[in-house]
């Protein structure tokens, strides 16, 4: 009898055991609230950010549009999304990369807006060059095909800019071809859209 009462003795009373338990769900339950409180810190963390940056870039758009009131005015230069449209005519003859007077004198009116909406926000100007989906005609010696023709167009806008007052540290120019088309080239009215310089205020990269 004494050695049943010293056996039962020595068990874990169920009570304890289930304390320990209640104590781990009690953990895990910590654990869950905490990881759920962290993700739901994130996410409007995330949502904050977004917010701003969309902000901003109504900003952004809102301050093109008032220096650039008069030329949007009168419907030589269209603004999507930041960047500032030329048609490729205004600037330029067909298969050709010598600018017209017409588009230079646009290109003097542009720089003083510019200029002020580039030192305002230490950013740099892009400027660049798209073609239509046309192949350059044969016997053009003078390009070897449109990434050519784009390249060089973007490069007598950005040397146009310099002149006309542009810093030439705050501009560069790029060039896309007949790459990203505003609209299918279908017909001629849709490529003579295609065929356009675009300038466009992009952040200075970061230093190293």
């Amino acid at each position: 009898m004494d050695a049943l009462d010293d056996s039962f003795s020595q068990e874990t009373p169920i009570w304890a055991v289930f304390g320990d338990l209640m104590s781990g769900l009690a953990g895990v339950f910590v654990l869950l609230l905490v990881w759920a409180l962290g993700v739901q810190l994130e996410l409007a963390q995330s949502l904050e950010e977004e917010v701003a940056k969309r902000e901003a870039e109504q900003a952004r758009r809102i301050a093109l549009e008032e220096a650039l009131a008069d030329p949007l005015a009168t419907g030589r230069v269209t603004l999507r999304n930041g960047r500032i449209g030329i048609s490729g005519s205004v600037l330029f003859s067909l298969n050709s990369d010598s600018l017209q007077a017409e588009g230079r004198q646009l290109l003097k009116t542009l720089v003083p807006p510019l200029r002020v909406y580039l030192d305002q926000r230490d950013q740099l100007l892009m400027v660049s060059g798209f073609t239509d989906d046309l192949p350059i005609q044969k016997g053009n010696t003078r390009f070897e095909d449109n990434w050519e023709l784009s390249a060089k167009r973007a490069l007598k806008v950005t040397r146009a800019l310099i002149e006309e007052g542009m810093p030439a540290a705050q501009v560069f120019a790029a060039a896309f071809g007949d790459q990203h088309p505003i609209v299918a080239n279908q017909d001629a009215n849709s490529r003579s859209q295609n065929r356009r310089v675009e300038i466009a205020p992009v952040p200075k990269p970061s230093a190293p």
